[in-house]
């Protein structure tokens, strides 16, 4: 196996170490803090840092806040879109939050924030309908939503997961909420799952065993929506 640099996204960590890691996202140990985490190439997060730099010398935000604001508004449905490669998926993403009633996307690490073709093409201006957020780590992001009082669902079959639909029925999640949803191939990171409050899954009844990100999110917004 190649030995992948990797570090630890916990802020008060941040750990940077070498690991021997298959190719790809997978979980791993931090040796400094000993949580477990998902291994990210520190490379990809360097040219990330380079990139946001460059939005900002272009004048370009990584916040739009003006979709819904204005006095007494309460965020109360908001998504964690966490290392989504896909700038299409990311725009389906947007187009099926303004369609839930979804309040914000807070998107995070390898995730593409707008202005982004690719993105527009699908979204079709829900970029502009829907507050959105870019940041490095979802740890920070999901920390904050806590402390506000969230429930945090991620989206994941896991061993202990359950049923979206099973949840639902038995009232056993509420708003304020925020739907977590992760990686095309390796799903939501072992950080987010360690700070989530539930972790849901969508049954699979063929022989694959997960759907389009862009789909799997699209069916559990709109259940959350409609049952919370």
């Amino acid at each position: 196996m190649p030995i992948t640099e990797t570090f630890c996204p916990y802020p008060e960590c941040q750990e940077r170490f070498s690991a021997d890691l298959p190719a790809g996202r997978t979980k791993t140990t931090c040796p400094a803090c000993g949580r477990h985490i998902t291994a990210r190439l520190a490379a990809v997060f360097s040219t990330l840092e380079r990139e946001q730099e460059k939005r900002k010398r272009m004048g370009v935000a990584n916040v739009n806040e003006s979709a819904k604001c204005g006095n007494g508004y309460v965020e109360r449905f908001v998504a964690v879109v966490e290392d989504v490669r896909s700038l299409f998926n990311v725009g389906a993403i947007f187009r099926t939050a303004d369609g839930a009633g979804m309040d914000k996307i807070y998107m995070c690490g390898i995730t593409g924030a707008p202005p982004r073709k690719e993105i527009e093409k699908v979204s079709l201006g829900a970029e502009n309908t829907v507050n959105w957020e870019w940041r490095f780590g979802c740890v920070e992001i999901l920390r904050e939503l806590k402390e506000r009082g969230f429930n945090i669902v991620a989206l994941e079959k896991t061993e202990n997961s359950q049923p979206l639909t099973q949840l639902l029925a038995e009232g056993k999640i509420s708003k304020p909420l925020c739907l977590v949803v992760g990686n095309e191939v390796s799903g939501v990171s072992a950080e987010a799952l360690a700070l989530s409050d539930i972790v849901a899954d969508l049954p699979m009844k063929g022989m694959k065993e997960s759907l389009n990100v862009s789909v799997a999110f699209g069916i559990a917004a709109y259940a959350l929506s409609e049952k919370t």
